[in-house]
């Protein structure tokens, strides 16, 4: 008896397996799960919206870095400190002499910080307009 069992769990399993190459034409594939597309356009939209929102923070956080290495008196002849520096100065955009005051520190902190305010503003209404412009009915 157990040759007969061991014999029509398999059978049964082979019968109930279809290839479907072997399906005759005409016949109906199984249904592929269809795509949300404005779940796709949502999620997609979020990621960007959060990759702009890391670029702002990115942004300010060199501008700050720059701001406490002027204020900490760095070593201006340090790669780091010109490094910063130097990707800092392109990111203060038209706050770098936005305020001219006689304390070279503090002309640095509060212009840099003006801009790190900046881009951190700037990050987070584009990444709501990028995710307001992928909502329902976009």
């Amino acid at each position: 008896m157990s040759e007969n069992a061991d014999d029509g769990g398999r059978h049964d399993a082979v019968a109930d397996h279809v290839d479907e190459d072997s399906a005759p034409r005409g016949a109906r594939k199984p249904n592929r799960p269809k795509r949300d597309w404005a779940e796709v356009r949502e999620r997609i939209a979020g990621i960007l919206a959060a990759v702009v929102r890391w670029v702002g923070l990115v942004f300010a956080v060199i501008l700050v870095g720059h701001v406490v290495l002027v204020i900490g008196e760095a070593n201006p002849d340090n790669w780091i400190t010109g490094t910063v520096a130097n990707w800092a100065d392109p990111l203060a955009i038209g706050f770098k002499d936005l305020f001219i005051i006689e304390d070279d520190k503090l002309q640095v902190l509060v212009n840099y910080g003006i801009a790190a305010i900046f881009w951190l503003i700037v990050s987070a209404i584009c990444a709501r307009i990028i995710r307001r412009l992928s909502g329902p009915g976009a």
